[in-house]
This record gives C-alpha cells, structure tokens and sequence, in this order.
C-alpha cells in the first residue's frame, strides 16, 4: 500500500508515470544497497575503471613502480581480469616474494584461470607467511576453487577458513552448498542454522557485510 502511494505521490509530483517508475526503483535500489546488499553496485564498477587508469597512467611516467604494479593488479582481479592481473604480478615477483598479499594475489589469478596445482601452492604460500592475510580469504578462495573437482577438500579449507575469521557468515553458507551438493542435507541444513546464528549474534556494524550471506542460507534451509 505504501509503495502505490509513493507511486501516485511520485506521478503527481513529475506529471509522468514512466518517470515516476524510474525514481521507485532508483530508491527501492539505494534502499536495498543500503540495508540488504544483495544487488551488485553501479557505482563501483566505475570507480574501479578510474583507478586501473590512473595506474596505468602512473606506470606510463614511471615503469617500475611497484606499489603501483600491485594495485593495478588488485584491481584488475576485481575486474576479473586474471590475465593481464597475473602478467603484471609475474613481473614484480623478485621484489614481491616476502608478501603474503602477493602470494594470494598470484593464487587468486591462476585458481581463476583453472591452474588449481599452482594457485594452491601460492595460496598455501600466503598463508605460511601470514595465516590470517586478508583475514583468511585464500581459504575462502581455495574452497571456491575446489569445491567441484574436490568437495571433500574443499570442506577442509572451509573448516580452516572458519577458525581463522570465526564471525564470517559466508563460511556457514558455502559450507552449506557444498554439504548439498554432496548430497549430505542434514549437514547442509546444520550449517545454514549456523550461519543464522551466527548472523543473530553479530554486533550491528557487522551485519551489513554479512546480511546478504544470512538471507541465502534462510532461503536455502527453507527449500
């Protein structure tokens, strides 16, 4: 009922329903980016392009500038541009070989591009110089990586990646699918309960990030 009246309130206000169509669901849209997360942002896609130039442009006037090597690879990875994000890390490895960052990087290009021997070793790399690099998210990743080829293994990462970022809510969720997908539903169901619990025992700044996570695995355990 609130919406129709948004609605007239909206076509009285631009003389035009199309119009006012279009501002709905521009605020339903910020509504939902701002308290649920689950739609991809507009914006951000954007902003990423203006920085990969401005790197680009920074290593146009200065060839062997690290730092700007490694963000521009951080964000070609955003982008999903493995590729091109794995050429420029190849070439910084000399000075790169003591980050863990690095090291996840790497493993995230080359599990993106299929080669699970090597991304894993540098994933397993990362980790051994810090274990909770990117508060655990080469776990996450290797789970991503392997949950089709190994489930099995896949599982063990995510139990890893559980104790290393104990409030993560996505881990509970994954969890889930892949217990699913091995046909084990008690155990899927066990880990979307878990996921909401843990969601209800977040303080508030944190479930923001989490809610979306939250959400599945409710819909999940209702299938």
């Amino acid at each position: 009922m609130s919406k129709i009246l948004l609605f007239i309130g909206l076509t009285w206000l631009f003389g035009s329903p199309f119009v006012a169509i279009i501002v709905l669901l521009v605020i339903l849209y910020l509504l939902e980016r701002r308290f649920v997360g689950l739609s991809p942002s507009i914006v951000r896609p954007f902003r990423r392009r203006n920085s990969i130039t401005k790197w680009k442009r920074q290593l146009h006037l200065s060839p062997h500038d690290v730092s700007a090597k490694s963000e521009l690879a951080r964000l070609l990875i955003e982008s999903k541009s493995f590729v091109q994000a794995r050429e420029i890390l190849l070439g910084i490895q000399s000075q790169m070989d003591h980050s863990a960052e690095y090291w996840s990087d790497l493993g995230t290009c080359n599990l993106a591009l299929g080669n699970l021997e090597d991304g894993e070793q540098e994933m397993k790399q990362a980790l051994s110089i810090s274990p909770r690099v990117k508060y655990g998210q080469p776990y996450l990743r290797l789970a991503e990586s392997f949950s089709k080829p190994d489930p099995v293994k896949a599982i063990s990462y995510l139990q890893q990646f559980k104790e290393v970022n104990s409030s993560s809510c996505e881990a509970y969720y994954r969890l889930g699918t892949l217990y699913a997908g091995l046909d084990k539903p008690e155990e899927a169901s066990q880990a979307y309960r878990e996921c909401l619990q843990m969601y209800s025992s977040l303080p508030r700044y944190m479930k923001r990030h989490e809610r979306k996570w939250a959400l599945r695995s409710f819909f999940r355990s209702r299938a």
